[in-house]
């Protein structure tokens, strides 16, 4: 049956539609008060304090204590803190965070770490404007045009997960490719859109004896990956290159090279994947971790499709055409289109891996060393990470 064969009752439509806007205006609007509490440390100072009253609250986050109560109730009222001790007096009444939702928000290495989402709302709605007018002309928005929020939210993200599982379940994955790099005296790994450098420090620590060479376009997030990485203590395995994918300029060979959700973001993926097979070493491998979208486009779509084609609609897919003709992949990239890029960037094989993780999927890109380990013929340049 087509929609057309259905009877439409349009006042019905337009009554959900008008209340699932409004529920997502409100959830969205109190994302920002949560983004509200991390900036200026209302959080942190609570959590610190066990309990706190208005006034309390404000001289330990050094705000006004009337932007405090405030705070304070709205947070109550919409389910972030507690209310400890109930009174009349709005002054006199005495909040908690709870342990749960202070490790939520506060500890970003934690597995349910989700102090990172409020940041990618703000960057994404901060350049609503120029992602408008990018529509319209058929231009883009550059990676760097979205500033530190959206730097800072996808590097926040995605941290937790290179901290309790890259090691542990993705690297266990493929046993024989483990095996090796702990058996070398000395592998060399490149990670390839290392963005803030938290995947690049995570297969660091994964690996003590191996040097790691973390890669990406954007300055601030190398100048970033640099400071964290020296306040990781591995600064002296971890180097950050500022180099485009397609032409890394790099030397030698590497026992594995990692591109975690970046592949999509690559304005010319198969050349990209050419040049990285002519710098892989005997028997090495390459591991891409992109979206987790279904295998073919159906509609409507689950919440985890609806948010990949959030953020391509809003950012993945402005940023790459920013960099003038690319494939503009987006960030819906389907596993088949990942195997016919391994397939036209000369690789002998695409496995998709035994990962489980709700927002990735795992391929492993293999080179068959009998055939030409040179790059192909090019007919573009260019790529970002």
């Amino acid at each position: 049956m087509t929609v057309t064969d259905s009877p439409i009752d349009a006042a019905a439509q337009r009554d959900a539609l008008g209340e699932r806007i409004f529920e997502q205006l409100l959830v969205s609007t109190e994302l920002l008060t949560v983004d509200l509490g991390l900036r200026t440390g209302l959080y942190h100072a609570l959590s610190e304090l066990g309990t706190a009253n208005p006034a309390e609250l404000a001289g330990a986050a050094g705000v006004h204590p009337r932007y405090a109560r405030e705070w304070l109730e709205q947070q109550a009222v919409a389910g972030y803190v507690q209310v400890a001790t109930h009174s009349d007096d709005d002054a006199e009444r005495r909040y908690l965070l709870p342990p749960g939702h202070a490790e939520a928000l506060l500890d970003p290495d934690s597995p349910g770490y989700v102090g990172a989402a409020s940041p990618n709302l703000v960057g994404l709605a901060g350049v609503i404007r120029e992602v408008s007018a990018a529509y319209r002309a058929g231009t883009g928005v550059p990676y760097s045009d979205y500033g530190e929020d959206i730097r800072h939210g996808i590097g926040g993200f995605n941290r937790p997960m290179f901290v309790n599982d890259l090691a542990a379940t993705w690297m266990a994955a493929v046993p024989d490719l483990h095996a090796k790099l702990v058996a070398a005296p000395a592998p060399r790994i490149l990670d390839v859109g290392s963005g803030t450098g938290w995947s690049t420090i995570a297969l660091a620590r994964a690996y003590p004896r191996a040097t790691v060479v973390g890669l990406d376009m954007d300055e601030a997030s190398v100048t970033e990956a640099r400071q964290a990485a020296h306040q990781a203590g591995v600064s002296d395995r971890v180097e950050f290159v500022r180099a485009d994918a397609a032409d890394t300029g790099l030397d030698g060979t590497f026992d594995l090279i990692t591109i975690f959700e970046a592949l999509h973001d690559m304005a010319h993926p198969v050349v990209v994947l050419e040049h990285l097979r002519s710098l892989l070493a005997d028997g090495a491998s390459i591991i891409v971790g992109d979206e987790r979208v279904a295998e073919s486009f159906a509609a409507p779509g689950d919440e985890i499709e609806r948010f990949m084609y959030m953020w391509s609609v809003l950012h993945c897919l402005p940023a790459t055409m920013a960099e003038g003709p690319s494939v503009d992949a987006g960030t819906v990239l389907r596993a088949d289109t990942v195997r016919s890029y391994g397939a036209l960037a000369g690789f002998g094989a695409v496995e998709e891996l035994a990962i489980e993780n709700d927002f990735w999927r795992f391929y492993r890109i293999s080179s068959d060393r009998s055939a030409d380990r040179r790059p192909g013929r090019r007919n573009c340049s260019g790529g970002r990470t």
